[in-house]
C-alpha cells in the first residue's frame, strides 16, 4: 500500500492523535501552500527612489502616479509612501484638483481599463432584521 492510504485521517483516533509528525514543508504542500510567508519586504516609494523631497501641486506628471484609474488617491500601502510623503502627496493632489489641473473623478474609462459592473446594494444585517419584523400594532384601546 502507498503512504497516502496508510496515514490516518483527521479525527480518526480522537482529539490528540490527529497531529502527525509531518515536516512543515510537507504540511504546506499538502494544504496548498504556506499560509504566512514571514515578514514582507516594504515597498519603496517612487519619491524615495528618485530622491524627491517636495512635491508641488503644479507637478502633475508626478501626482498622476498616485491616482488610480478612477481618480482616487492611492493608499500608502500600495504606493509605498511614508506617512509624511502621503500627506504631502494628498495635499498637493487636492490643490491641483482645485486649480483644475487634475480631475476629481474620471467618468469615461478607456477600453484598456477595467469596466465596472452595476453597483450592488450593501448587505446590512440590521436593515434586513427591521424589514422582517412586523410593524407594531396600533395603540391598544383604553380600558374603562
Amino acid at each position: 500500500m502507498s503512504e497516502e492510504t496508510t496515514r490516518p485521517q483527521r479525527g480518526d483516533n480522537g482529539g490528540g492523535a490527529d497531529r502527525l509528525a509531518i515536516p512543515r514543508a510537507d504540511k504546506d504542500a499538502m494544504e496548498g501552500g504556506p499560509r504566512f510567508k514571514g515578514k514582507r519586504r516594504r515597498k519603496v516609494s517612487y519619491l524615495t527612489a528618485n530622491k524627491i523631497y517636495t512635491v508641488d501641486y503644479k507637478e502633475v506628471n508626478i501626482l498622476r502616479r498616485f491616482l488610480n484609474d478612477r481618480g482616487k488617491i492611492v493608499p500608502s500601502r500600495q504606493s509605498g509612501n511614508t506617512a509624511g510623503q502621503q500627506r504631502m502627496i494628498s495635499e498637493a493632489i487636492r490643490r491641483a484638483r482645485e486649480m483644475a489641473l487634475l480631475p476629481f473623478t474620471v467618468q469615461e474609462m478607456g477600453s484598456d481599463r477595467r469596466e465596472y459592473g452595476p453597483r450592488r446594494e450593501r448587505y446590512s444585517p440590521r436593515h434586513s432584521e427591521q424589514q422582517q419584523q412586523a410593524p407594531a400594532p396600533a395603540a391598544a384601546p383604553d380600558k374603562e
